[in-house]
């Protein structure tokens, strides 16, 4: 059974959410698209994704050639195993 929301706290929520965007607005500046924001961030992730799968890609080559363990390659230049 599905729990009803009366039309006064309808109202009320819808207010609040309201003066929530609003107050992330004033944070956010004037004139400042913040979907460009976050599609400008999922860009970079996919960028800095690609880059990381290219780069474990050729540690694991590294490992084969050295034929030692992908977490010594790690060891060896410090880089961080769990990144």
């Amino acid at each position: 059974m599905h729990a009803s929301i009366s039309a006064k706290n309808q109202e009320a929520r819808k207010n609040a959410l309201e003066l929530e965007i609003d107050k992330l607005q004033e944070q956010l500046g004037d004139g400042v698209d913040a979907e460009k924001i976050v599609k400008r961030h999922i860009t970079l992730l996919h960028k800095y994704n690609e880059a990381k799968d290219a780069t474990q890609i050729l540690i694991g080559r590294l490992a084969a050639l050295k034929e030692t363990t992908i977490r010594q390659i790690h060891e060896d230049y410090g880089l961080k195993v769990d990144d």
